[in-house]
């Protein structure tokens, strides 16, 4: 398997959308740790899958953030995905820092680099022009390109990977080494 957060993220798109609504709910009630703050329920109600998985892990780190996730999956009676979960932790798995390559691991460098590339990329309608067509639809296309800004753009973008596949986010990739090759390579760096 992968680094934590990855594993937070493969048990979290498993659920359906009511179970992920489900798990944000029960998120408030369950105890935290002392010296951890709640996340907003405010900004918890509108994070997707990618937005929440990274904000367990920077509110409450890796290790924590998964036991908390394994608690909330044992509170909603999904005992198969939190033993899953516990499992590839406490496996003795831990993660890479980073992929080897870029190109030997495109997926991972898009999900791994999304904070960076929503508040980096300056030139989106370049990646979605690429995309057009083998990726995204007329609709998504029209959908991100109304967002008043990069930042935005790149957010919409980004809502709509969870229900990509693999060569989608490749896809996704070689668009971004295109059209951003310095940052692709600065972020490969880090």
């Amino acid at each position: 398997m992968g680094s934590a957060r990855d594993n937070i993220l493969q048990e979290l798109e498993d659920l359906t959308s009511d179970e992920f609504k489900k798990f944000k709910l029960k998120l408030q009630s369950v105890p935290v740790r002392e010296g951890y703050g709640r996340i907003p329920r405010g900004q918890l109600q509108g994070m997707d899958v990618l937005d929440l998985t990274d904000r367990l892990v920077s509110t409450y780190t890796e290790s924590y953030g998964v036991e908390l996730t394994v608690q909330v999956l044992e509170n909603m009676g999904l005992q198969e995905q939190a033993v899953r979960l516990r499992n590839t932790q406490s496996a003795g798995e831990r993660p890479s820092p980073r992929p080897p390559t870029s190109f030997s691991s495109p997926v991972y460098f898009v999900d791994r680099h999304r904070t960076a590339l929503i508040n980096r990329v300056t030139n989106v309608d370049a990646i979605l022009d690429a995309l057009y067509g083998k990726v995204l639809k007329d609709e998504e296309y029209q959908k991100v390109r109304a967002e008043s800004t990069n930042a935005n753009k790149m957010r919409k973008l980004f809502s709509m990977t969870p229900s990509w596949s693999p060569n989608c986010k490749e896809q996704m990739f070689y668009a971004l080494k295109e059209t951003h090759p310095h940052l692709v390579a600065d972020l490969e760096r880090s």
